[in-house]
């Protein structure tokens, strides 16, 4: 299993498949990389597949040290680096998407294309806003995080997923999800959307957002929208059940991801 030193933080990673460009798992916040395993081995069929646990999740080592978005970008680089990879597709999922825009940012071209996995696009709902207000709070995170999971699981029998929901993500501690409440409140309050800060960047870059929940048509058709105002920008909605959609159909997923860096 490779790994990176980081200011002496070790950094741990996944490295399957050859060719370029190379494609960089990066997984959510209170999350390991494990998410991605059945998704990034048939990705690894067609190209090189990288998959990192962030500092402080997974099999990456733990710090007492406070960070945030900035932190994980640099664990993103650090990787990049180490793994000698040239050409890069970052594949984000939900809020590592931030990351991944920061990282088409930092590298420019080198940054092919980026692929979002079920990610709030757009602006962020007042309650879901207020759900990160109350991961912050040490009286009402745990409440908060389990109605987060009842929400994720509601109607579902995915064992895989439910491990992964309350078994992964569940063994993170309040301040890690205080943590991911406040740098990702942070980061809609200063970008406004995903979408925006997309919008604003110097070069646009091609993105596909793959997602299979909310159900809702309007919010399709406001990223179809969008898309058409800007042709760099393509969305694609699948036919699952869950947030987690590579527990259902990751072979779909795996051929989008394809069709898309090959495109």
């Amino acid at each position: 299993m490779p790994e990176v030193q980081l200011h002496g933080i070790r950094v741990s990673y996944d490295d399957q498949g050859q060719g370029e460009p190379v494609l960089l798992f990066m997984p959510g916040w209170c999350g390991s990389r494990r998410v991605f395993d059945e998704l990034a081995r048939r990705c690894a069929q067609w190209r090189r597949a990288l998959a990192l646990d962030w500092r402080g999740h997974g099999r990456s080592e733990r710090t007492t040290d406070d960070f945030g978005f900035g932190d994980l970008v640099d664990d993103a680089l650090a990787v990049i680096e180490a793994s000698r990879a040239q050409e890069v597709v970052p594949v984000a999922m939900a809020h590592a998407g931030w990351v991944a825009i920061e990282l088409r940012r930092r590298l420019g071209v080198r940054i092919l294309k980026l692929v979002l996995l079920d990610w709030i696009v757009l602006d962020p709902p007042p309650p879901f806003l207020g759900a990160l207000r109350s991961l912050q709070d040490p009286a009402q995170w745990q409440q908060t995080r389990d109605q987060l999971f009842s929400m994720w699981l509601h109607g579902l029998d995915i064992p895989a997923l439910t491990y992964y929901v309350r078994e992964d993500m569940g063994s993170y501690p309040f301040e890690m999800w205080a943590r991911a409440g406040r740098e990702i409140s942070d980061a809609y309050a200063k970008a406004g959307s995903p979408l925006q800060a997309l919008a604003n960047l110097d070069t646009p870059v091609p993105v596909l957002h793959l997602y299979a929940q909310p159900e809702d048509p309007e919010y399709l058709a406001a990223q179809q929208s969008f898309g058409a105002a800007h042709p760099w920008f393509q969305v694609s909605k699948l036919e699952a059940r869950s947030h987690f959609p590579m527990y259902e159909v990751p072979g779909e997923m795996a051929m989008v991801i394809e069709r898309s860096v090959a495109a």
